[in-house]
């Protein structure tokens, strides 16, 4: 398995990506019964509107375009779909007992590729199934956010965003995958120490992305706000200490007397002043 050879699955599109594999049979029919499901599917939810409308096409028009299996490696006696689950789950409920299938030789990196590349072009994944995909490019097969970028075909940044939304709690994934929360909402969410509050509540205001931004800006003023008054000799001892030493200095003091200092210095030259005027003195 070479992991270090990129390809540009999505720049060059998927019959290029397979064609990249050994084909044994182009023109071939299969038992529903002998075709399993892709263990590499990062699609979990299958759209039940979409895929009525993929039935009622095959009851009419049968399957135009083949499904891809390879030989599987857990039962010999079936084939694993690499690319075309959702046209197998339709055929079954079409009452189909044969498919149209190409049986390729594919390695389980390619099968993940593939499987990839056809979801994220027909835009068919989730946020979070798209993340998991990338995920598994990285911690299966050793690829870096570098290398999943290049060959999906998108922005470092764009891989990178996807992945940061894995790390939200899982209340708040729960509700992306039950699509009460879009992608957009995620990445607002994404760092956010109350993430499963904001997310509830924008869950029960509906608010749009751009709402949920406001708010999000709202809810940090609010809580800095109160850390922002000072007493007056607080601020008095600020500009003593300022003027004297030549550099803004900031004093958080709390209730029981207890707090930190703050010295601003812009370059190298004012630090070490803070620290000859330390040294003098203790």
């Amino acid at each position: 398995m070479d992991t270090n050879k990129i390809k540009k699955g999505l720049g060059r599109g998927l019959s290029s990506l397979i064609g990249e594999t050994k084909i044994q049979t182009s023109n071939n029919k299969l038992s529903i019964s002998d075709l399993i499901s892709n263990k590499f599917q990062p699609r979990k939810n299958f759209d039940k509107e979409n895929l009525q409308d993929l039935i009622n096409s095959i009851q009419e028009r049968g399957i135009i375009q083949p499904i891809i299996v390879r030989k599987s490696n857990i039962d010999k006696s079936k084939y694993e779909i690499i690319a075309g689950e959702r046209r197998w789950l339709a055929a079954q409920k079409a009452g189909l007992h044969e498919v149209p299938v190409v049986i390729t030789e594919a390695d389980d990196l390619k099968s993940l590729e593939v499987a990839i590349v056809e979801n994220v072009q027909r835009h068919d994944l989730s946020a979070i199934e798209e993340a998991k995909g990338y995920q598994r490019l990285i911690d299966e097969f050793s690829y870096d956010q570098e290398k999943v970028a290049k060959f999906i075909g998108k922005s470092r940044s764009h891989i990178t965003n996807c992945l940061r939304i894995l790390t939200l709690p899982i209340e708040v994934l729960n509700l992306i995958e039950n699509q009460k929360l879009t992608a957009g909402h995620a990445k607002i969410l994404v760092g956010l120490e109350n993430s499963i509050f904001v997310a509830n509540k924008v869950v029960e205001k509906k608010l749009s992305v751009r709402q949920t931004e406001n708010f999000v800006k709202i809810f940090k003023a609010s809580k800095q706000s109160p850390n922002r008054t000072k007493d007056t000799n607080t601020q008095a001892l600020e500009n003593s200490i300022a003027e004297k030493i030549g550099l803004n200095v900031s004093i958080k003091n709390k209730k029981n007397n207890t707090g930190k200092i703050i010295f601003e210095y812009k370059d190298v030259d004012q630090l070490n002043k803070i620290i000859d005027i330390i040294k003098s003195n203790y």
